[in-house]
């Protein structure tokens, strides 16, 4: 049996858009680009990288809300990509996933009660009963009380919805859950305590997670290894402590030396990311990156650089990262 639960090979996520007067210019954006990756059972892959650079974008097409246009997804060994309603139902019972705004996630018209027993209602699962019994256990193991349930999302502190969306997640016991930006919307003492609940989630069930963040101390916390996105492509990916300690690609190191230092006696390394990202359509040839990164060579220009293994479980996107 693989100790894979997932895999995307050369996944590919293009948005068209029309501009123009009368919208006679088609725009091809490339969302994700190629991206190839894997998450081992119960595993915590980390996905960093600005606003923009397609990791949400990444984490939809994996649950299929949004449909590829290249590449395979194969999930727990089966190949998911194309796969109609019928056969994605019970595949969707192992993959769930939580939002980055708790409460736009929630139906704010129904009751926690409700909200939770959704999933047990799609899949046909237990009577109406277990599933109040069901729904109460679930509230428990996130740190909130049975008592809640006949309450409604608008009732709670953000913090709570959060853990709200994860009771549902968890409900049918998935073998993966998609956390997209799961706690940037939250105060930072809130933000720990969720991050300590998926750990400890995590270590009672033996889930995996694919854990998409801006947060690089949030995503270090939380995964066993990192990758590295950049205009919808990987661009490093590697253990955490690599990441980290030893960072190869020259955006990655920026990525690491963006980070506000609280101490205001070390801020002298403190560096600003030079610039705003090229919008993905832009990008013609060779690295997306080489407008902005100081070591920068005509090769880089010419030559787009692709994701190779430059040591062991560690690969990088860069012609000069040796």
């Amino acid at each position: 049996m693989s100790d894979t639960i997932l895999q995307t090979i050369e996944l590919t996520k293009v948005f068209t858009a029309r501009r123009g007067i009368f919208g006679t210019k088609k725009i091809e954006n490339v969302a994700v680009n190629r991206v190839s990756l894997e998450i081992e059972k119960g595993e915590t892959l980390g996905l960093v990288g600005e606003s923009g650079c397609g990791k949400s974008t990444l984490g939809l097409t994996i649950m299929r809300l949004y449909e590829s246009d290249h590449g395979s997804i194969l999930f727990d060994g089966k190949d998911i990509t194309t796969a109609d309603e019928k056969r994605l139902k019970p595949i969707r019972k192992q993959i769930q996933m939580i939002f980055q705004d708790p409460f736009a996630s929630l139906d704010s018209h129904l009751t926690i009660e409700q909200i939770l027993s959704e999933p047990f209602e799609i899949h046909n699962i237990c009577t109406k009963t277990e599933r109040t019994e069901m729904c109460a256990d679930l509230l428990e193991k996130v740190g909130l009380s049975s008592e809640d349930l006949s309450r409604f999302p608008s009732q709670f502190s953000g913090g709570q919805q959060q853990r709200i969306a994860i009771a549902r997640a968890l409900a049918l016991q998935p073998k993966l859950i998609i956390c997209d930006e799961a706690v940037s919307s939250l105060d930072v003492s809130v933000q720990a305590q969720i991050l300590n609940l998926l750990r400890d989630l995590q270590d009672e069930f033996g889930m995996s997670y694919l854990f998409i963040s801006h947060n690089i101390a949030a995503t270090a916390y939380m995964s066993k290894r990192i990758g590295v996105m950049y205009l919808g492509k990987l661009v490093e990916i590697g253990q955490t402590n690599q990441i980290t300690n030893k960072p190869l690609h020259p955006y990655t190191k920026e990525l690491l030396a963006a980070i506000p230092e609280p101490n205001p006696l070390n801020r002298e390394n403190f560096t600003n990311l030079k610039g705003e990202p090229d919008e993905i359509n832009e990008i013609q040839k060779g690295c997306g990156y080489f407008k902005h990164c100081s070591k920068a060579q005509i090769a880089c220009t010419m030559e787009e650089p692709k994701l190779r293994e430059v040591d062991e479980n560690r690969q990088v996107a860069c012609h000069f990262a040796d």
